[in-house]
């Protein structure tokens, strides 16, 4: 089993070194299903390995000059209000809330990875660049738009408080809101927003830390494998292409999402006309989303 849990978190910074993101959305289940552990417990964890996965692959960015510490730290410091305040509010919401939740996030960041960039490029998760890509051009000679203060500070607060309650969709929604809300190019906004998700998780675990015990011998063993996974992943990443790698995840995502949620419904909800309901309107609107982009290109003939 532990050999298994090792092998599986490699994926976690396989993940975020290939694509920028989703080492969270691999995390809880590989503790809740693989390792066995609590939903709560599973979820702390989480945020400690991505915290600390985030920071080590936050480093090269640096160096390529691809992070804006300013606006990482603002976005950053409203995330991490969010995040604590959602960590201490999961104590009080039952585990099994918590998975589906986290499913329902699953599925939809399967749906961002799926859909293809809006600038028909090469970038990564939600039309960002991969992690590893080339250095990006200096922001203050590029004429990048001041941050927008108070729609970072909606967003930041959002986004922590989402992180802190159910571990998972910080990467996925950090780096749009980056780059919608605060002026910076996609790459940047990758090597940026490590430094949000960071800080987003660490305050996440404090809140979590009040009402749950970690197994800090099993979270330094899955943060140590997805430190290396992180580093192959970055390595990798110039030599696989992109929109295969995030379609191949997406899926990937969408499989796993369907057996969190499959495992938390009770037998009789299948036989529930509601929940076919709920199921068809979703997967209405996630095809809807997928084609959406597509239908915007096609030309239209006279």
């Amino acid at each position: 089993m532990t050999v298994l849990v090792v092998g599986a978190s490699l994926l976690i910074g396989l993940s975020l070194g290939v694509l920028g993101g989703g080492g969270s959305i691999l995390t809880v289940p590989i503790l809740v299903y693989l390792a066995g552990r609590g939903t709560e417990e599973a979820i702390a964890t989480s945020l400690f390995v991505v915290g600390v996965t985030s920071l080590a692959a936050l480093v090269p960015h640096a160096r390529a000059r691809r992070v804006r510490v300013r606006t990482g730290l603002l976005f950053g410091a409203f995330s991490m209000v969010g995040a604590y305040a959602g960590g201490r509010l999961a104590a009080y919401v039952p585990g099994t809330v918590l998975l589906v939740g986290f499913g329902l996030m699953m599925l939809a960041t399967a749906v961002a990875m799926l859909r293809r960039p809006r600038d028909g490029g090469d970038g990564g998760v939600d039309g960002v660049e991969p992690a590893s890509g080339g250095a990006c051009r200096d922001p203050w000679r590029a004429g990048e738009r001041r941050p927008a203060v108070g729609g970072l500070a909606a967003k930041g607060l959002t986004v922590g408080a989402v992180t802190g309650l159910v571990g998972a969709g910080g990467g996925f929604l950090v780096v749009p809101a980056l780059v919608l809300l605060g002026g910076l190019p996609a790459g940047v906004a990758v090597g940026t927003s490590l430094l949000a998700i960071a800080m987003n998780s660490f305050a996440g675990l404090a809140g979590h830390l009040a009402d749950v015990t970690i197994d800090w011998s099993l979270a330094l063993t899955v943060t140590a494998a997805a430190v290396l996974g992180g580093t192959a992943g970055a390595r990798l990443a110039g030599r696989i292409p992109p929109d295969a790698l995030r379609t191949a995840f997406g899926w990937f995502t969408v499989v796993m999402g369907a057996f969190v949620l499959a495992r938390q419904l009770p037998a009789a909800a299948w036989t529930h006309p509601v929940t076919w309901g709920v199921l068809g309107a979703a997967l209405g609107s996630g095809l809807t989303a997928l084609a959406a982009p597509r239908l915007r290109r096609t030309p239209r003939y006279p």
